[in-house]
């Protein structure tokens, strides 16, 4: 997630699709009721989630800098296992827990630790075959106004 204003990082996270679909969400604050989160990874990321997770990010103060990047079913899985063993991150900790689960797989070993999202996001976009996007939206700057709208389609919320 990028800051629109001064362009600097704010938050990381990384999704996995090994045998199961989740997201490394180290330090992050989305979460939805439908969703059962343990130790910073939500379970359960169908793709409808998945677009949520994105949307909620992206508002007038932020966009979300989408990296996308194929790998072997044994590097999800592996993946997935260093993200269960993680357990919960403290605040301001999300880059510094993604770089170091991402430097411990094959073809990741480029990826610096770092504390900083936007160098995170650099090393990241470096490596072959990352496809890049962008998500800009409007949305007011209060992510939980997006969670309840969300929930309440869900039918998951009063």
């Amino acid at each position: 997630m990028i800051n629109n204003r001064s362009g600097a990082g704010a938050h990381t996270s990384v999704m996995i699709n090994g045998s199961q679909r989740v997201i490394f969400d180290p330090a992050g604050t989305v979460r939805l009721r439908s969703v059962p989160e343990r130790g910073d990874v939500l379970y359960g990321v169908t793709p409808e989630v998945a677009d949520f997770y994105a949307r909620a990010h992206a508002r007038e103060t932020y966009h979300v800098v989408i990296q996308e990047v194929e790998v072997s079913a044994e590097v999800a899985e592996l993946a997935l296992q260093l993200a269960v063993a993680n357990g919960p991150a403290a605040s301001g900790f999300c880059s510094v827990s993604t770089s170091a689960l991402l430097r411990q797989l094959p073809g990741f070993e480029s990826i610096g630790r770092t504390f900083f999202p936007r160098r995170l996001m650099d090393d990241f976009g470096k490596l072959p075959g990352v496809q890049t996007t962008k998500l800009f939206e409007n949305d007011e700057d209060d992510k939980s106004l997006a969670i309840a709208q969300f929930e309440r389609a869900l039918g998951t919320r009063p």
